[in-house]
């Protein structure tokens, strides 16, 4: 039998490093009360189709030559999400949305000023 994990173990079985061309992204999400404190309804918070990215792959191979593609993103950068895709993933953190999405999927890099 193993023995139990640690509390350090245990975070570091949750963390997640993606493979290929992968990108692991927390969803930003919409604030749902308002700045005086009222609770705001589903229908009255706007869509937040943007994210931060927390991991990438290294890359995907070309298939010609099997040259390394490089990311068109970097950990930290804000990214434009499409309205639909990417899959969910669950490493047991509450109040974070974590997706990985290819990263052909991802739409562009919002610059902030």
């Amino acid at each position: 039998l193993r023995p139990p994990l640690s509390t350090e173990q245990s975070k570091m079985a949750k963390r997640l490093i993606p493979l290929l061309d992968r990108v692991l992204v927390e969803k930003i999400v919409a604030p749902t009360k308002s700045v005086g404190g009222i609770i705001l309804p589903e229908s009255a918070v706007s869509k937040i189709n943007e994210a931060k990215v927390l991991a990438v792959g290294p890359g995907r191979r070309a298939a010609q030559n099997g040259d390394l593609i490089p990311m068109g993103v970097k950990v930290g950068d804000s990214v434009l999400l499409p309205d639909y895709g990417g899959q969910k993933v669950d490493l047991g953190e509450k109040d974070k949305e974590l997706f990985l999405y290819s990263d052909q999927e991802i739409l562009g890099v919002v610059e902030s000023n």
